[in-house]
């Protein structure tokens, strides 16, 4: 069942300028005779020329919307500048609500550009139908609507600038829950590499669980690619490296490393270079970011360590990397764990806690419950140390000066960090970079 309308009165054909309350007319009239109770809720998208006030394009639209009273709580006209802004403050409403069943309607000749706005702007978590407005006057019509399908004919040029028009809309918002922060370890030597990680603050992504700088995008969460790209670019800016020389870890919750410069792995936990100008990252919610760094060969690495990879021996697979690929000491070699779930809110089945049970009793408490709490970082130090990192040259939760430490709980820190554990599926991610300054 439908659950939201949209009506793009945006460019229209020059021979309906004239009638435009005619066509919104009965095209809210359609709707308010075909649809099941309760309505779907109507937005109405229209072009606000430049200078104007905002509410003169609504004003202009009022005569035409005062008749459906049944659709008068749920109907909302959107004036905008660009198609990019109408469509991201619809895109706002429709995440409030939680709807994702969307009817577009809107004139033949919109329709390419308009999948392509939607393809940049909506993920997989949303489901399109298309209707030609100037066939929306009967019940017939409006059941008949066109799937979404995948694909594009717009011509290459109307792509881009499509894309740089969304990127533009993107650029003048503003940064959301404060400025953007870095924490910054003070183990790893910053004349020698810029390295940082990040929190939830400053970004432009206003779904709760998601709010603000979200880091990473799949089909099945509703920040699209291009929000997070826009996160990525103003972490960039903040940080002092290049976002298109931006290389992040897919995620596999496993053992794999990739070695920068050598064939790619289809998924990978961890990924090493000695190249200076590439920022490198791992993303983490829960699961701990790691950075690695050899001041003496000038080398370093990023890795996501989960329970599954840390069990697994991703961190000691990145030092063995750094050793065979660069020539590293293993005694040179700095680790840094990232904010993290902390062993105050991690639970596991008994059965995977018997695994870090084995590594060391004291990565377990309450054992002999269901559900034992996990400390992923001290099983992380300890196989590290077991494999020949000095002790000192490992920073976690268990740093003596506490002013120092950046390896936070993410779950008890709603207000710094995103936590898959307390916040559910549609979760935000942050990360921890490193690159090695020219």
């Amino acid at each position: 069942m439908v659950e939201a309308v949209l009506i793009d009165l945006f460019s229209l054909p020059a021979n309906w300028q004239n009638n435009i309350q005619g066509l919104l007319r009965n095209t809210l009239e359609t709707i308010e005779k075909c649809t099941s109770i309760p309505a779907p809720f109507v937005y109405v998208m229209c072009c606000q020329r430049q200078g104007s006030e905002r509410n003169g394009e609504k004003e202009s639209l009022l005569p035409a919307l005062k008749d459906f009273q049944s659709l008068k709580e749920r109907l909302e006209v959107v004036p905008a500048l660009t198609t990019a802004a109408a469509l991201y403050t619809v895109k706002q409403r429709l995440d409030q609500k939680d709807l994702s069943i969307i009817k577009v309607i809107l004139p033949t000749l919109r329709k390419d550009s308009m999948k392509v706005y939607i393809d940049h702007l909506f993920t997989a978590v949303y489901q399109f139908e298309f209707e030609d407005l100037q066939v929306a006057s009967d019940c017939e019509a409006l059941e008949i609507a066109e799937p979404w399908c995948e694909g594009q004919t717009l011509p290459v040029q109307d792509v881009a600038l499509i894309r740089s028009e969304i990127q533009m809309h993107l650029e003048s918002l503003p940064s959301l829950k404060g400025q953007l922060t870095i924490l910054r370890s003070s183990l790893i030597p910053g004349d020698i590499f810029l390295h940082g990680f990040t929190t939830r603050t400053g970004g432009i992504s206003y779904i709760p669980t998601l709010s603000s700088c979200n880091l990473f995008s799949s089909s099945k969460r509703r920040d699209p690619q291009v929000v997070v790209k826009e996160n990525l670019r103003r972490l960039a800016n903040a940080a002092g490296f290049n976002p298109e020389t931006f290389h992040r870890v897919k995620v596999d919750h496993a053992n794999a490393v990739c070695v920068m410069g050598k064939t790619e792995p289809d998924n990978y936990d961890g990924i090493v270079t000695n190249q200076r100008g590439v920022t490198i990252a791992a993303p983490g919610a829960d699961c701990i970011p790691v950075l690695f760094a050899d001041p003496v060969r000038k080398a370093c690495g990023a890795a996501h360590s989960g329970w599954k990879g840390t069990l697994l021996g991703i961190s000691m697979a990145m030092v063995n990397a750094m050793v065979s690929e660069y020539g590293c000491d293993v005694k040179d070699i700095l680790v840094v764990l990232g904010p993290s779930v902390g062993p105050c809110c991690y639970k596991l089945p008994h059965e995977s806690a018997k695994e870090f049970h084995r590594i060391d009793p004291k990565c377990v408490r309450l054992f002999d419950s269901a559900t034992p709490y996990i400390d992923i970082r001290r099983a992380t130090r300890i196989l590290l140390e077991n494999g020949g990192i000095l002790p000192e040259n490992i920073q976690d939760d268990s740093i003596t000066d506490q002013s120092q430490n950046i390896t936070f709980c993410t779950a008890c820190h709603s207000d710094k960090f995103y936590s898959h554990f307390r916040d559910g599926a549609n979760f935000g991610t942050q990360i921890g970079f490193i690159s090695i300054k020219d």
